[in-house]
């Protein structure tokens, strides 16, 4: 089988290099020709162009698209539209918000080319470990790239959820997930800095807990990792930007009445990571002055 991969970053250009050392055919573009070239020479065929790309792949073409979501994805499924015919598939794989995969396999459909929403996970660590992805479209469809599907992903990795827009649902409520279980650990390691026990070696600390406890996860292995790197974190910023989902999950949450407050608490951390000074944490200080008479420190 052989598949056009149209962006090739950090996820694109590593899920590129994985389908060509597991013997699959990739076809890759990207918009900065430099990624193009590099990936031409480990084996895939180069195109400069997205006409160039669909020209190349034969029919029917399938097509796996890996670029930020919102308008870079949206101006490319439209002009992938035009290019492609009847019976070629477009898979969407970046972190797209659910409802404009179901807005887009109906778009699609009206001119005969299939559409499979693939919610992706796995980041940097996917080449050598393999990826989950999460799909949503017509059945038959995913059977047609489960080959794709199972040299991307490490075992039991993929699975087919249901109608259009059902991947990225899943990849949504995943990654919200994934925000509390952040903020979880964080907020622990940041309670055992703060207590007599500060010292601590908390790399020890996240080996510990991932030999049979309970808490134990991948992301405690990537803390253990980050803190034998950095002990104290000196060298990282508290800066934690939201990369769209989490937002949607929350949204999606309010709209059906469901009720997510680690989630929801998760974002608004992440939100007031980005002020160093919040207005509302000064109005807290002055109005504890103000009715007890509570100290306010002054700015430096």
């Amino acid at each position: 089988m052989k598949i056009g991969i149209i962006g090739l970053g950090k996820m694109g250009g590593n899920m590129a290099r994985r389908l060509l050392r597991k013997g699959v055919e990739v076809a890759a573009y990207n918009t900065s020709p430099g990624k193009t070239q590099q990936l031409a020479a480990e084996g895939a065929q180069a195109a400069f162009s997205l006409e160039e790309l669909v020209a190349g792949l034969g029919s029917p073409a399938r097509v796996w698209l890996m670029l930020p979501s919102g308008q870079p994805t949206e101006d490319t499924v439209i002009k992938l539209a035009g290019l492609l015919k009847p019976g070629d598939m477009l898979i969407e794989g970046g972190n797209s918000n659910y409802k404009d995969s179901v807005r887009r396999a109906a778009l699609l459909k009206e001119k005969g080319i299939r559409f499979v929403d693939a919610g992706v996970s796995g980041g940097i660590w996917g080449l050598e470990k393999g990826y989950c992805i999460m799909t949503g479209g017509e059945a038959e469809d995913f059977r047609t790239i489960e080959p794709l599907l199972k040299a991307l992903c490490c075992e039991k990795g993929y699975m087919h959820c249901g109608a259009s827009g059902s991947g990225h649902f899943t990849k949504m409520v995943h990654n919200g997930i994934e925000y509390g279980m952040m903020e979880a650990y964080g907020e622990g390691f940041e309670l055992i800095k703060a207590s007599p026990y500060g010292a601590m070696d908390l790399a020890a600390v996240s080996d510990l807990w991932n030999a049979g406890s309970v808490v134990r996860s991948w992301l405690l292995e990537l803390a253990g990792n980050a803190f034998r790197k950095d002990p104290g974190l000196d060298k990282v910023a508290g800066w934690v930007e939201d990369s769209g989902e989490g937002r949607w999950t929350v949204q999606e949450a309010v709209e059906r009445g469901v009720a997510l407050p680690v989630i929801t608490l998760s974002l608004f951390k992440r939100f007031s990571s980005k002020k160093p000074e919040e207005f509302s944490d000064k109005l807290i200080a002055a109005l504890r002055n103000e009715f007890g008479g509570h100290g306010v420190k002054a700015r430096g």
